[in-house]
């Protein structure tokens, strides 16, 4: 177990590593114009744009500016963004709070909807259950999240804010130590529309991979033994049947941890998402390459739980 999580971790490393290669020479090196002007933004003085060279090295060769810059993602500086007047690290860790709740809060449920469906549709395959679930999978997956969300603001806190029903705000985050239940009513909806999509993909895999589980011999040897179809199902078929969900569920967690973008912008959630529009729009390139090695540290991570997971899921993959 020891050598499968080095192995593991090692891959994680080289991963992280390559994509900060990639990431140095996109923006230190083949970036047009001067590399500290274009840190520094439009409008910057000749005082910040001499910080910004000697901030990063840029007077220096790029192998030296890579180490530097190497060596601060080693130590978590991720830069200094001379927009915000602030490191680069400090912004994201103050928006992560509310890009990591709407993350997870919406895997609780997509999760919650999404496999009891799939089992439900592949206990009973062709039956009007399983129809009824490929119809729910079918209208999830075609409604995009940016739709989702603005029929539920214009429905849900439009409408019913002119019937006098203050149900749902509007927009905006409340942090979870100040006040949870508006923590909650704040994020409802965002969950619901991540739900949604994710839930419907999720049942379907969890259907396919469940029909092929269900097929095994050693299924049909459980139920030879009597054993209940519910335990047969649930402790026999649907352990193996998460493997592909635990690993769709490491990516999909990963990239939301990155910034769910389209749904913070939506909903006015100053998350990670949010900060990288934003940065883009104003040319804050410290914020950019950073937002990308901060989502890029999040999808490692995740695949890392993953192969932990399976681990445990299945002793065999111990010893590949």
């Amino acid at each position: 177990m020891v050598r499968f999580l080095a192995r593991r971790l090692l891959a994680g490393a080289v991963v992280l590593f390559i994509i900060s290669v990639a990431v140095f020479v996109l923006f230190f090196v083949l970036a047009p114009g001067d590399p500290a002007a274009n840190f520094v933004g439009k409008g910057a003085t000749p005082q910040q744009i001499q910080m910004a060279r000697v901030r990063y090295g840029l007077d220096q060769p790029a192998y030296v500016q890579y180490l530097k810059y190497a060596g601060g993602l080693l130590h978590g500086d991720l830069g200094f963004s001379f927009r915000n007047a602030e490191p680069v690290t400090k912004t994201l860790l103050t928006r992560l709070p509310a890009t990591a709740s709407l993350a997870v809060g919406s895997a609780v449920l997509w999760l919650s909807i999404g496999i009891p469906v799939g089992i439900l549709a592949a206990t009973r395959p062709r039956s009007f259950r399983d129809r009824a679930a490929t119809i729910f999978s079918l209208g999830g997956l075609s409604a995009p999240s940016f739709v989702v969300g603005l029929l539920m603001l214009y429905v849900l806190f439009f409408r019913l804010t002119l019937l006098g029903w203050h149900v749902f705000p509007g927009n905006g985050y409340v942090p979870l130590t100040s006040d949870p239940i508006g923590w909650a009513r704040h994020l409802l909806l965002p969950w619901v529309t991540l739900a949604i999509t994710y839930a419907a993909s999720y049942s379907r895999l969890v259907r396919g991979s469940l029909l092929e589980v269900l097929g095994e011999d050693y299924i049909r040897t459980a139920r030879a033994k009597g054993l209940s179809e519910r335990r047969v199902v649930l402790r026999h078929g649907l352990r193996s049947a998460l493997t592909p969900v635990v690993t769709l569920l490491g990516i999909d967690l990963g990239s939301l941890l990155g910034g769910a973008i389209v749904t913070e912008a939506v909903f006015g959630l100053q998350g990670i998402g949010q900060t990288a529009v934003q940065a883009v729009t104003t040319g804050d390139l410290p914020i950019i390459f950073g937002t990308v090695m901060f989502a890029a540290f999040f999808v490692v991570v995740g695949n890392l739980v993953v192969d932990l997971v399976y681990a445990l899921l299945d002793v065999r993959v111990r010893a590949t």
